[in-house]
């Protein structure tokens, strides 16, 4: 497969939020503003393809040579740890309005399943270092495509008459999984 492939597969086809299902937390409790829907994404992005990076890196030059993939999963959350407090300074000097917006999450995606995902499907699947450029930076835009989409329409069902039996978080997930019906048309495309 050629790299663009690759990067389409991952932002559309193979979703790491509506495909694979990573990235729950942030998708749900960021999605209700667009505007930090659209922050959390571009943090997001950030993180997950500086980490998946990182991550290859760390397994082609030192893990794998010194025999030590015991330690994968150690050393892969603190390079992601260590990038997103990089990513927060930066946010918090820069945009003082995004981090007050992003609240806790901005942190939490030390712990968002789809940067650690990501770096773990890169190493796994022994991509070489340009496909593993395209893989991630797809998967992330991929994420944060979804995470505005979803936030648009978050904003839509917020001014529908919803069953209060749905009203809130239950019409979400039906929503998410009707979006992910949608994302699952791209599979077909040749």
């Amino acid at each position: 497969m050629d790299e663009w492939t690759v990067f389409l597969s991952a932002a559309f086809v193979n979703n790491v939020v509506l495909a694979k299902f990573l990235g729950l937390c942030p998708f749900m409790g960021v999605s209700k503003n667009i505007d930090s829907a659209l922050g959390m994404g571009l943090a997001t992005t950030f993180v997950i393809t500086v980490a998946a990076l990182a991550a290859w890196l760390l397994e082609r030059f030192v893990l794998l040579p010194l025999d030590l993939q015991v330690l994968r999963t150690l050393s892969f959350i603190v390079v992601i740890a260590s990038v997103v407090q990089v990513t927060e300074l930066y946010i918090q000097k820069n945009s003082p309005t995004l981090y007050q917006s992003l609240g806790v999450f901005l942190p939490l995606i030390t712990t968002n399943c789809a940067v650690f995902g990501v770096a773990l499907l890169v190493v796994q699947q022994q991509l070489s270092f340009l496909t593993t450029v395209m893989f991630s930076l797809g998967s992330a835009l991929g994420f944060t495509a979804v995470i505005v989409i979803f936030s648009g329409m978050r904003i839509q069902l917020s001014l529908s008459r919803v069953p209060q039996s749905l009203a809130g978080n239950p019409i979400a997930f039906i929503t998410a999984g009707l979006l992910s019906m949608a994302f699952m048309g791209f599979a077909g495309m040749a």
